[in-house]
């Protein structure tokens, strides 16, 4: 019996997945994933100096001598390396139900269609410095783990949950499911973060950040339990997502 076209397509995007494999560079990415046990290392590539300065975290694993000026890995131009690449299995942090399991005032940061790398990776170091559980992001329109995501996330990547779901308003769904209110940042909204925030402060609370330009989804500002705003000085001026992740998470300290 001939498989439907469906079933086929899911085996595919299933052996691609467990096929893909990342290329970090840059000494500070290099470092922190090389100290992460839980990051499947695969192949090590650095100058004499590079090697040099990584000798206390390269421990067994064999490291390739390269050219700095021939540097033998599939960058993009204008990488900025530092001489060392590492290439590695994207990490696994597991469900959403697994990693967000609210014990106290969680905060989860979810991203409607986020595709810039160094916003997003902006925004993982945001997140570990305020002590978000997890950042969400898409499958589809959203950024996947990168070498320009590492580095911008400057050690982030491996210690800041970064889970990626299929559809974001089932994942706000589970979310308020497992006892979160989901707010959503739209610069039309009535009410500001911290009106909404105040009284449920000591709760989890998730939120919700569109792409710069179109914003949130409509579907999105559907399932989100509050639309709120961050109110500005004049009506003038605006914030890139990563900061206004920041000043967000920030207001948002339990």
């Amino acid at each position: 019996m001939k498989k439907p076209k469906w079933v086929i397509e899911k085996e595919q995007a299933r052996r691609a997945e467990e096929a893909a494999t990342v290329w970090l560079f840059g000494l500070h990415a290099v470092r922190d994933a090389l100290l992460n046990p839980a990051r499947e290392k695969l192949r090590l590539v650095v100058t004499r100096n590079a090697r040099d300065r990584l000798a206390d975290t390269i421990g067994g694993m064999e490291a390739e001598l390269a050219d700095a000026r021939k540097f033998p890995v599939p960058l993009d131009a204008g990488s900025v390396h530092q001489g060392a690449a590492l290439e590695v299995k994207p990490l696994a942090w597991g469900s959403v139900n697994e990693v967000c399991a609210p014990v106290a005032a969680e905060r989860v940061v979810l991203l409607d269609r986020v595709s810039d790398p160094h916003n997003v990776g902006a925004i993982l170091r945001s997140a570990e410095v305020f002590g978000a559980t997890a950042v969400i992001g898409t499958q589809r329109h959203a950024a996947p783990e990168t070498g320009a995501l590492a580095k911008t996330a400057s050690g982030a990547l491996e210690r800041q949950p970064y889970l990626r779901e299929r559809n974001l308003a089932e994942t706000i769904e589970a979310l308020k499911a497992l006892g979160y209110t989901v707010l959503a940042l739209d610069g039309e909204a009535e009410q500001t973060l911290e009106e909404v925030a105040a009284p449920i402060r000591h709760l989890p609370i998730a939120l919700v950040l569109g792409a710069e330009g179109p914003g949130l989804r409509a579907r999105t500002k559907e399932v989100a339990d509050h639309l709120v705003k961050i109110p500005f000085a004049s009506d003038f001026g605006s914030l890139n997502v990563s900061n206004a992740a920041a000043v967000a998470l920030y207001a948002l300290r339990p």
